[in-house]
């Protein structure tokens, strides 16, 4: 089959692009041509911002039509339409990776499924703009411009990307603190469920998405099957790196965004409340699984940083110590205060 990745570069996208190659598609990956990627030969790339919307879509025109086309970077309702106005009645099938943070948060029910209700608040911009990107998609589907297939994975992670953790969306420092035994800042007591998947499982599931029939107007989930609280997410990693056990200071999320508001925009948003979500409709349609548990993804992680010596503290931001000391200086204070109260 003739594809086309939007991307095709990043995270998720090197799986997909590797997936698909060692099946035998004929892959062309449209992008700036500015990141490197673990990826075989066998390939064509157009060079090209999508962000430049008349330039991509005569690119686009130019280059003839594809069985489907994957994005990956698809972020706001323009580049949507963009997609919409260069590929309407010229491909077989619009594959769009968009994200499990659409849904309402906290959600009404677990498991999440796919049905559960879309309203994220424009204070997330993120999300809310990838949901307002969903239904865009879906009149497109609904009109006839193109099938539509939506995957919403959850935090995905992998070789050449760090670790979400509770005070950022990344960073060397992370895996630095953990290896030297200094504390992390977990949000809340720690207890909310987080799921976390390998990327190779979820390009798999996007992979499988191509030219498949199934899968024409529907969306889907590629989410861990093992939930942890974030407790037992840090401890995990730790565990991985063969380093003691976390120190983990346990910051209420309110405070957090109080002091930090950029770096603990996910935290309040997101990461306080549970994320689990219902693979059942990938399984059966996408071929998906979950073969990577957590522990052995982290060593992989680990061991690609190490391999480029890049784990260390240059990345580390100030403010990041600052809040440790002052949430133990506030809490010896309210300590100090409350037994005075009863003697």
């Amino acid at each position: 089959m003739r594809v086309l990745i939007i991307g095709g570069t990043g995270l998720i996208s090197t799986a997909i692009t590797r997936t698909l190659i060692a099946r035998g598609d004929d892959v062309t990956l449209y992008n700036r041509g500015q990141t490197d990627a673990d990826i075989p030969e066998g390939y064509d790339t157009i060079i090209g911002n999508r962000k430049d919307y008349a330039a991509f879509e005569a690119q686009i025109a130019e280059a003839g039509s594809f069985d489907a086309v994957i994005d990956m970077i698809g972020f706001v309702p323009a580049d949507v339409e963009s997609a919409v106005r260069a590929f309407r009645g010229n491909i077989g099938q619009f594959i769009f990776c968009s994200t499990v943070d659409v849904y309402t948060k906290p959600a009404q029910h677990y498991p999440i499924r796919e049905d559960a209700e879309r309203q994220p608040m424009p204070s997330f911009p993120y999300a809310y703009n990838k949901a307002k990107c969903e239904r865009r998609l879906e009149a497109a589907h609904e009109k006839g411009d193109f099938p539509v297939t939506i995957i919403r994975p959850a935090h995905t992670y992998g070789e050449g990307r760090g670790l979400i953790h509770s005070f950022g969306l990344g960073g060397a420092y992370y895996f630095h603190r953990i290896r030297l035994g200094k504390p992390i800042i977990t949000h809340g007591d720690g207890s909310s469920l987080w799921a976390a998947c390998h990327r190779d499982d979820v390009g798999h599931a996007f992979a499988e998405a191509v030219g498949n029939e199934k899968a024409f107007g529907k969306g889907y989930h590629t989410a861990s099957e093992e939930p942890m609280t974030w407790n037992q997410y840090h401890q995990t990693v730790a565990h991985a790196m063969n380093a003691p056990e976390p120190e983990l200071i346990h910051i209420p999320t309110d405070f957090l965004f109080e002091i930090a508001p950029k770096a603990a925009e996910w935290c309040k948003e997101n990461f306080q409340y549970n994320n689990i979500f219902d693979n059942t409709a990938a399984k059966a349609d996408l071929n998906f699984r979950y073969t990577i548990p957590f522990i052995d993804g982290v060593r992989r992680i680990v061991a690609w940083l190490d391999a480029r010596n890049r784990i260390h503290d240059k990345d580390e931001p100030a403010i990041y110590g600052e809040i440790i000391e002052r949430w133990k200086n506030l809490s010896a204070k309210e300590t100090f205060f409350g037994s005075s109260d009863n003697t």
